[in-house]
């Protein structure tokens, strides 16, 4: 194997080990979004991405270059391989034609595993960045109900509290609405899933008395 063929190879083993390494259950997204967004790696995120397409096209190119060989070489084994063919000559066409298949395989994977691991790090950091929003919010959630709480139990001692109060309590009455309205959505969209699945087991049961009626008529013309 050459030398590029060989680093290709290399980096694609080392693509495999990286995947593996993501897919380690114990590591959470929390902790691969701290990798990925270091101090270190935001100042080369710009070079990165340019390194990266570079490696695709590199990538690419030798993917093309290997197609070309598997075809230059199973035209030309096509083509030599009569009877009087020298043997070693069709050994010599065979070990090229491996060898095509083989870089084929090695630059086909390499590339798709580059895409796979850009894609898996992008919904990882998004996904560690839905969750730290998440908590942000519920911490949000939880102040704003222990100041609601404070205010309630302070009553109305004076003139601006007993209007936090009541704008409080307005929001209150807001939010349940909103949570009444979006449960009758959920139990409308149940009940309009379940009249759904009726429907579709009603449908096959009438399929299949159609299809028992039609076996039976083919079996009497059959007699």
């Amino acid at each position: 194997m050459s030398l590029h063929w060989t680093l290709i190879a290399g980096f694609l083993y080392a693509e495999i080990g990286f995947v593996c390494l993501l897919l380690l259950p114990f590591i959470s997204t929390k902790m691969w979004h701290k990798v990925f967004k270091s101090r270190f790696l935001r100042g080369l995120e710009s070079q990165l991405i340019y390194y990266f397409y570079v490696l695709v096209a590199i990538l690419l190119l030798f993917f093309v270059d290997a197609i070309r060989e598997m075809q230059k070489y199973s035209a030309e084994d096509h083509k030599e391989g009569t009877p009087q063919t020298h043997l070693d000559a069709q050994m010599q066409m065979h070990m090229r034609l491996f060898r095509a298949q083989r870089n084929f395989y090695i630059s086909g994977f390499a590339l798709f595993l580059c895409l796979v691991i850009k894609r898996i790090v992008g919904l990882m950091s998004a996904n560690a960045t839905l969750q730290a929003e998440k908590e942000a919010a519920m911490k949000q959630a939880e102040s704003a109900s222990r100041a609601a709480e404070t205010l309630m139990k302070a009553g109305a001692g004076d003139g601006e509290e007993s209007a936090e109060v009541k704008e409080m309590k307005e929001k209150m009455a807001k939010m349940e609405k909103e949570l009444k309205s979006a449960n009758k959505n959920v139990e409308s969209m149940k009940a309009q899933s379940e009249n759904l699945t009726a429907e579709y087991d009603r449908l096959m049961a009438e399929k299949d008395k159609l299809e028992r009626k039609v076996n039976i008529m083919g079996d009497k013309k059959d007699e």
